[in-house]
């Protein structure tokens, strides 16, 4: 079990014995923390990612918008041991 799991377990102990102030209170930390990691999301650009990454993408989508894709169904049977069971 990795330390990660470890302290999961430990703060779901404590959230099933917590009263209602203190679920308040993690609620809010946590609501607080997904907001910011949301902002940290918003803040990058476009112009911030790698110009390699950037033709990849747009190769990507006018590929896609010429019709030169492979369906999904055609893809999950050539690599069905990479998609989850």
């Amino acid at each position: 079990m990795t330390a990660t799991e470890i302290l999961r377990k430990e703060v779901k102990q404590y959230i099933d014995k917590a009263d209602d102030k203190s679920l308040r209170m993690v609620k809010a930390m946590l609501k607080v923390e997904q907001e910011e990691d949301m902002d940290s999301l918003e803040e990058e650009s476009w112009d911030d990612l790698p110009k390699e990454l950037q033709l990849l993408i747009e190769n990507g989508i006018k590929e896609g918008e010429e019709g030169k894709v492979i369906p999904y169904e055609e893809v999950k049977k050539k690599y069905g041991q990479w998609f989850r069971k």
